[in-house]
Formats: structure tokens, sequence, C-alpha cells
């Protein structure tokens, strides 16, 4: 076979390249119509053990940490609380079966119960809201500046803490002085409820429209409320119940003071 010179090799690849060959191909031909190779066979999966491992197999340790129990409802609570306060005869009984009972979430945020304040045997009792702040800092209902105002109202009318008794529907003050709610109130007017048997008061004055609806069983506004005398159901009989307006109320709206005053002087004339 004759060689080819590099002249001839650089002629033929120039010519390839005239004729558009671009790629090299193999030295063999390659026989395309023969049968494809069979593919490699793919090694079996291993067969799923429906075994648990040892580690597994065991059972869960049960968890012993103690469990959130679900919260009372509203009802269930305040039966809880009458069932309390039927039993107490006394105040102080009251008062300790008020400090342990924990089915008001109040009790939780506030600092201090705030039972009553005044004199027990007096003829006049007055209820209000809840507590403020200072008197959950004390421990007092009214002594901050709703109570100055109520002391000032009181001597108006030759009284003061030593000639009346002061108490709340509710003894643990609402975070953020907020308006205690429907259930607060379900929850905690059995005791007071019977505070109010225990005292026996001739006249009761209920401050702001809380008091009045809940001891009254009314949805009236305070404002159509106050100055018109109301039966209290008692447990001795029905005592003369007189609405007026809260003194935090009057501070931030000190033109209705007059309309406390007649309340006020209807308190005396009653007691007179």
């Amino acid at each position: 076979m004759q060689a080819v010179s590099d002249t001839d090799a650089l002629a033929l690849l120039r010519w390839y390249m005239d004729a558009g060959v671009d790629v090299a191909v193999d030295e063999e031909a390659p026989d395309r119509y023969a049968a494809p190779p069979a593919p490699e066979p793919k090694p079996e999966p291993a067969p799923l053990s429906l075994s648990m491992p040892a580690a597994q197999a065991e059972s869960p340790k049960p968890d012993r940490r103690p469990q959130p129990q679900p919260p009372r409802s509203a009802g269930a609570a305040a039966e809880s609380a009458a069932a309390l306060a039927r039993q107490c005869a006394t105040l102080e009984e009251l008062r300790a079966a008020l400090a342990g009972f924990d089915g008001c979430a109040l009790r939780k945020t506030a600092m201090n119960m705030v039972f009553a304040d005044g004199n027990p045997q007096a003829r006049l009792m007055i209820v209000g809201e809840a507590p403020g702040a200072d008197e959950d800092r004390q421990g007092l209902p009214f002594v901050g500046l709703s109570g100055q105002l109520l002391d000032r109202m009181l001597a108006a009318i030759g009284m003061d803490r030593e000639t009346v008794y002061i108490s709340n529907i509710l003894p643990w003050r609402p975070p953020g002085n907020r308006k205690p709610t429907a259930e607060e109130v379900e929850t905690c007017l059995p005791f007071l409820k019977r505070h109010i048997e225990l005292v026996a008061p001739k006249v009761l004055m209920l401050l702001g429209g809380t008091a009045a609806g809940a001891l009254l069983a009314t949805t009236t506004g305070i404002t159509r409320l106050r100055g018109k005398w109301q039966d209290y159901p008692g447990g001795a009989g029905a005592i003369p119940a007189m609405p007026t307006f809260h003194p935090a109320y009057l501070l931030r709206n000190p033109s209705l003071k007059q309309q406390s005053w007649r309340d006020l002087q209807a308190v005396r004339d009653r007691l007179r």
C-alpha cells in the first residue's frame, strides 16, 4: 500500500472540510440494523421487613407530665361559687372562701383580693364595680381618686366609712381596669349576694351600670336607672336600692354631679 504523504493528507483533510465533514468517525462502521444490547439487570431491592427494630418496637413511655385541665365554664364556676357561699355563716368565713376560690382567672393577675371596707353593722351598703390599681395595691375598695370623691359625697350627707359598708361586684382587679366581662360577673356574683345577706343593710346604693345591672338583673343603662328606687330581692325580704353614677364616671363627666347629689339626698332621706 502506497504511503500517503503529509501534503496529500493535508489536501484530503481540506477536501473533507470543504465537503462538510466536521466530525470524526469510528474506524469500523457500526451496524445500524443490529438489535440494541440488552440492558444490564438492576439489583433487586432487599425484601421489606415488617418487623421493627428492637429500639422502635418498644412501646413508648407514657407522658407523666401534668396535663393542662380544660377551663371550667362560667356556669360551672358560678355553681361552685354559690355552693361555697351558702356554707358561709359569717363574713370571716365568706372572706376565707373567696380567698380560696379558683374559679375566676382574675385572681391570677391581681395583687390583692379586695373584700370590703367600712362598718359591717351599717344600715347603708355601697356596691361598686371592681377594684382599680390603687385598690389592688392596698386591698381596700375605693381608695383612689374615685374613692376620694366618694368620701366627699358621703360627707355631704353626713356619713363616712364608719357609718357605711363598701364592697364591689368583683373582688379582683381586671387587667388594665377594663370593664368586667359577663362571665366574670356571673362567677363572682354568688359571693356578693351572700355578702349582702350577711350584712343585711337597710338600703343599698349601687354605683354604676355594672353593679346595678348585676344585682337588679336588668340590661337598662344607668342613665335611665339612676334616681329611681328599685327593690333588691334580699334573703329576708326586698331591700330598697338606689342606682347612681359611679364616682369614676363623675370624674370624667363633672356636669352629672348635680344628679348624683339628688340621688344622695334620696338615700339620706330613706335612711331617716
